[in-house]
């Protein structure tokens, strides 16, 4: 597959997963939210922190897309082992693990708070697990790129 179809693919499979997270965030979680509040009135309390919660949340996923799209676009102009490709990879890792360490954290407060339930916090540590996996495949990419960018430019050097 050649540099541009390869950025192309990607810009479009960033775009998908940006259009699905904002399904997620503002359709589909209020809906699951108000279903439950009406199943369950007691938990009415906890709609709209979890609802602020989460949406805070995928702000730093949305950056993350943007550099992204940033390193689809440094592809497609042939330009994919550059240094800047290694900081916007070392910029999703250190977002990812922001946004890891905030969700448990949030976790943990709402728990304490008793805006959760501990089973809930439980499996919520999954996806904590998933964003940190995320941050350190991230951080091995930058590091890799950045490798890579630096023979490229001895190589560049010697011809």
């Amino acid at each position: 597959m050649e540099q541009k179809a390869l950025a192309k693919w990607l810009k479009v499979i960033l775009a998908g997963i940006g259009l699905c997270g904002l399904v997620v965030c503002f359709v589909i979680i209020p809906l699951c939210g108000q279903e439950l509040v009406l199943q369950y009135p007691e938990l009415s309390y906890c709609y709209y922190p979890w609802l602020i919660f989460l949406w805070v949340t995928g702000i730093p996923c949305y950056i993350a897309l943007y550099f992204g799209w940033k390193i689809a676009t440094n592809i497609g102009q042939d330009h994919s082992f550059t240094k800047a490709n290694g900081r916007y990879l070392k910029w999703i890792s250190r977002l990812a693990a922001g946004d890891s360490l905030l969700f448990f954290v949030g976790n943990v407060a709402f728990l304490f708070l008793n805006l959760n339930h501990p089973s809930v916090a439980l499996m919520l540590l999954m996806v904590v697990f998933i964003g940190v996996a995320i941050s350190v495949a991230a951080a091995a990419l930058s590091h890799l790129v950045m490798k890579a960018a630096e023979l490229q430019e001895q190589s560049d050097l010697t011809i």
